[in-house]
């Protein structure tokens, strides 16, 4: 039985949706001692239209190289072993060597084997590790200057912990030394300000408006791969909206290209047919850590709301101290609901907004300021665009019946909830064979999943799209209280019996969804 992980990267669609208590965001940046709006231009919403000609693309090259940026880095070397990253670091480094392609990904990213190995891999003591370790970090990414003073876009990953950050303009030598003046986690953004800066005027981008992107969009990226500056790739939007997970627990949704994108590519622009940026370029899913035509990028709409806070170095955003998982399609009904739409409120943060507000688990949350919701994507995004401190009316479905409550909004801490959605996937189960998580059946869960109160078993916290458990009709929420006949008292238990079933084989699965016993037959996968 393997535990569940946390990989690099995750383009996974959140299921749940974990808001702990907030208490504030802090930055250790350097703060504007008096906060201006930036001036910028509007963007322009005209649609995209026109042909291609045989220069087009080398046109916006040429008009827009000028304002990007090679970021130059150094960083304190991570001394990672293998009971960090959250006590999971053995099994990080597992997962990077898969997802990224061996130990070159940790040559790259961290200048050193994974924890254990020497440069020749046979886990001897290096004689020079000492010294190397005490060696700051180089690293190379981009960004795009948005205005003639100086301020500078790029990824919050790319001068996160940096001791030292410098930035070269495309045909200049010289490097200048640059501040961050803010940044974000959960959208991947960092505002730089020059402190030295050359004598000319500085080329500035152009906004377009990422709403108006389509798949099938010609794009172009322009970025310091490799450390290669102002690389130039061209591609289509892929997909919108793909939701990725840049923090614990969080989903952000990006736009997909198959412009290659490659490490050093981050922070830099994704420019529409127009060489209007409509996406900062983030990040790459691939098998090794290299592109394989699935890139992501920040749509800049979401950015460019952030201009003015990221400006004065703190980004607020709400929080109303619930976890929810979304309505199911087919049970809709036993929850007094005339559609599959909604939120079902597991469980609620004690002397939180919500729990102050009077929300229970159990609640079904349809309507948040007086809109319908559709899914707990839909809510965390409204939620979280939400100043802390405003009022909103609340409409919930409780026992059939509708309720209207006034929810104070509170102020999400990123870094908090990220170690409490940690903690909490440190203690579920996975099923590979059959495409499921598990966790341990808690009372506050129990309430939440409105099964009877002597219910014991195993909680099905996912279910994979397309697994053979999906196929058997289990889902996300039941509660498995036997496997082929035989009592299940927790998700360690559960998972070993699954987990003994022979691939091809059937497992007999009782479980209880809500107040009602289902007896599935499940495949294991071949």
């Amino acid at each position: 039985m393997s535990r569940s992980k946390t990989t690099f990267i995750s383009a996974v669609a959140v299921a749940a949706l974990l808001v702990g208590m907030a208490v504030g965001s802090h930055f250790d940046l350097a703060t504007a001692l008096s906060v201006k709006a930036i001036e910028r231009q509007a963007s322009n919403s005209t649609p995209i239209g026109g042909n291609l000609t045989a220069t087009t693309f080398r046109d916006i090259a040429e008009a827009q190289t000028a304002m990007v940026v090679t970021v130059w880095t150094e960083q304190p070397r991570p001394q990672l072993t293998s009971n960090d990253f959250f006590g999971r670091g053995e099994e990080f480094f597992r997962r990077g060597e898969e997802f990224f392609g061996g130990e070159e990904f940790f040559r790259r990213f961290f200048g050193r084997p994974p924890p254990g190995l020497d440069r020749d891999g046979s886990g001897a003591p290096n004689e020079d590790r000492q010294e190397r370790e005490s060696t700051p970090l180089a690293a190379t990414g981009t960004g795009f200057v948005i205005d003639d003073k100086g301020l500078i876009l790029t990824n919050n990953h790319v001068v996160e912990n940096a001791t030292s950050i410098q930035v070269q303009f495309y045909g200049d030598d010289e490097r200048y030394t640059a501040r961050v003046l803010g940044r974000d986690r959960l959208t991947d953004s960092a505002l730089l300000e020059l402190v030295e800066r050359p004598a000319r005027k500085l080329p500035a981008a152009t906004f377009g408006d990422s709403s108006r992107m389509a798949p099938g969009d010609w794009v172009m990226a322009i970025g310091a791969p490799f450390g290669l500056s102002h690389t130039v790739t061209v591609g289509v939007i892929s997909a919108l909206a793909r939701p990725l997970r840049p923090v614990p627990g969080r989903t952000n949704e990006m736009l997909q290209t198959d412009a290659a994108i490659n490490p050093g590519n981050s922070g830099g622009p994704l420019l529409n047919i127009r060489g209007e940026v409509i996406g900062m370029n983030t990040a790459i899913i691939s098998d090794r850590a290299s592109n394989s035509g699935v890139g992501f990028a920040v749509p800049i709409n979401t950015v460019l709301d952030l201009l003015d806070e990221l400006r004065g170095g703190r980004v607020t955003r709400g929080v109303i101290g619930v976890q929810i998982g979304d309505v199911p399609r087919d049970d809709y009904r036993v929850l007094g609901l005339d559609a599959p739409a909604g939120v079902i409120v597991s469980t609620v943060a004690p002397e939180g907004p919500a729990d102050a507000a009077g929300i229970e688990p159990g609640d079904v949350i349809v309507a948040y300021a007086g809109e319908p919701v559709e899914d707990s994507l839909d809510l965390q995004r409204r939620v979280v665009g939400t100043r802390p401190g405003t009022g909103v009316a609340v409409e919930v479905v409780r026992n059939g019946e509708p309720v209207t409550l006034d929810v104070t909004i509170g102020e999400l801490d990123l870094e908090a909830e990220g170690r409490s959605v940690m903690a909490a996937s440190a203690e579920e189960e996975t099923s590979e064979g059959f495409g499921i998580t598990l966790q341990d059946l808690t009372p506050q869960a129990m309430r939440g999943l409105g099964v009877p109160d002597d219910t014991v078993g195993a909680v099905v916290a996912g279910v994979a799209s397309g697994s053979t458990a999906e196929a058997g009709g289990l889902q996300s929420g039941d509660v498995i209280l036997s496997v082929n006949r035989a009592e299940v008292a927790s998700a360690a238990e559960a998972g070993a019996a699954l987990d003994a079933i022979e691939a091809g084989r059937t497992a007999f699965v009782l479980v209880q969804r809500r107040d009602t016993r289902v007896f599935l037959q499940l495949q294991k996968e071949q």
